[in-house]
């Protein structure tokens, strides 16, 4: 059944994009280059790397995938079954998910600065901030808050091309609030990436620290649906 989503919860997901640009800009930057929520990304590189391009490898790709494999299995069988039970499974997926980042975090306390050689801990905060995103796609696909996917912004740009006056595809729904929402979605990966970047430039903050953020953002998105009134999902019961 579709419904309306509320205000709160759009904002939610616009927070919940620009923490996927944090993590990225510590992924890319620190832990690989890698990926971790954008496993488009992490395909890319893999295959790259397997061709024997310089300065790729494949193990923090395969760090990526399996641990956003093992969170968006878990993520998957705790929802559904969280939902039948009539539990508010949307915000316990987010704390689980900053549950997560919180251990990345404290992982990554001993992991050296862009420029060393990838190691052993690097590859461990990988798998864990891989979890945490697979965690995070599977219960932000569920919401299914339009253009707001969270952890992609191709089709949130497409949809806000298509649907603005440049284009008018009538296959794109229109109108301000379908537009907003769009560009909320690709300003906030962009606000995300920047700041993370900006963080991480010339050793301000270490990815610890960067990754500790996130997690307090998101452990707060979580606590926060407890202090607003309810308000339905696609798919939350």
């Amino acid at each position: 059944m579709q419904v309306k989503h509320g205000p709160f919860l759009t904002w939610a997901m616009v927070a919940l994009t620009l923490t996927t640009g944090m993590v990225e800009a510590v992924s890319f930057l620190v832990l690989g280059p890698v990926f971790t929520a954008v496993q488009t990304g992490t395909m890319l590189l893999l295959s790259f790397a397997l061709a024997g391009v310089a300065g790729l490898s494949t193990a923090p790709c395969l760090a990526s995938l399996a641990g956003f494999t093992v969170g968006a299995v878990l993520s998957a069988r705790f929802e559904s079954r969280s939902q039948v039970r009539g539990r508010r499974w949307f915000r316990e997926a987010l704390l689980a998910e900053g549950l997560v980042l919180a251990v990345a975090a404290a992982v990554a306390w001993w992991v050296e600065r862009h420029g060393e050689s990838p190691a052993g801990r690097h590859h461990m905060v990988t798998g864990l901030v891989g979890l945490a995103m697979g965690i995070r796609n599977v219960s932000t696909l569920r919401v299914g808050v339009p253009g707001m996917p969270t952890t992609v912004t191709t089709r949130a740009f497409t949809a806000l091309i298509g649907g603005s006056p440049l284009a008018v595809d009538a296959r794109i729904a229109s109108g301000a609030g379908h537009q907003v929402r769009r560009a909320a979605s690709v300003a906030a990966m962009f606000a995300g990436g920047l700041a993370g970047a900006w963080l991480l430039h010339d050793g301000r903050f270490s990815a610890a620290v960067v990754l500790l953020a996130t997690a307090v953002i998101v452990v707060a998105i979580a606590l926060s649906f407890t202090l607003v009134p309810r308000e339905r999902t696609s798919e939350a019961g």
